[in-house]
């Protein structure tokens, strides 16, 4: 059984002084274990949670987001973590959504549990949301099932995920590495639980990121190209297309919001 004493929840931080407080304030009211990775921030990130209880590891120079979650994962795995739950440091994760992801990781032993924004759509970017879809369309060829949101950064990974090695990739590549090297390597399949799309500007009144350190053209390309040369590999392109069609997205909603809707996973006209 997973809770909030053997899992552990790891934060990669480059320059997220703005709101790294208050993200690790709400992770640890739902967690009792939180490490943040400071990717050679030069803004104060770690100065302005050096008061809080929690376990930070800091780089000194900028290593990249692959970098920072391995780190996390091994801190985690050699304090004993029997789970690791991921989420960003700019504030676009709602902390409260986290026993949501414990749940459905104890609905699903074994699973990967991705939080997909499927709620409140309307306030992506239109562009944003493409590249999602695209994106999902891909890597979920690269696994061999779908998948809603592969691209979120708000997760659970199983412990014995969080301690594969030799996965490949660095940024945002690596997270999406990571879904096809668990299916692959160890027929670990995805979950998804639904959250809110939480956007700069989508609501003036709302919270306020700073700007995403995603690119959609540049970061988009990279995973595309990693992820076709994979699929290249495994030979008969077509059939793995089929094979992935054939097993749709598992969504963990108890309260039937999506039981009926129709849930965004390839590009429109695929």
């Amino acid at each position: 059984m997973i809770d909030r004493n053997n899992a552990y929840i790891v934060i990669p931080a480059l320059n997220e002084a703005l709101r790294i407080r208050g993200v690790v304030e709400a992770a640890l009211r739902e967690c009792a274990n939180v490490i943040v990775i400071d990717d050679g921030s030069d803004d104060g990130t770690a100065e302005r949670i050096a008061d809080l209880p929690v376990i930070v590891v800091r780089h000194a120079q900028r290593m990249g987001k692959g970098a920072g979650l391995r780190d996390g994962f091994a801190e985690a795995l050699h304090r004993g973590a029997r789970g690791v739950i991921t989420m960003d440091g700019d504030g676009q994760h709602d902390a409260a959504d986290i026993p949501r992801l414990i749940a459905a990781a104890n609905a699903y032993p074994q699973h990967i549990v991705i939080g997909a924004r499927l709620r409140k759509r309307a306030s992506q970017p239109s562009y944003r949301r493409l590249a999602n879809e695209f994106g999902d369309w891909g890597i979920s060829w690269g696994c061999g099932f779908l998948v809603a949101d592969t691209q979120s950064g708000q997760r659970f990974y199983p412990a014995n995920v969080a301690a594969l090695r030799d996965v490949p990739g660095e940024d945002f590549v690596f997270e999406a590495q990571i879904l096809i090297t668990a299916a692959r390597r160890l027929g670990v399949r995805c979950v998804s639980v639904p959250i809110e799309s939480r956007y700069q500007g989508a609501a003036p009144e709302g919270p306020q990121f700073r700007k995403s350190h995603f690119r959609p053209l540049r970061d988009l390309w990279r995973i595309t190209s990693h992820v076709v040369k994979q699929v290249w590999g495994y030979g008969n392109v077509l059939r793995e297309y089929r094979n992935t069609r054939a097993h749709p997205p598992v969504i963990h909603d108890p309260g039937g919001e999506f039981a009926s809707a129709p849930l965004p996973h390839a590009p429109r006209g695929a």
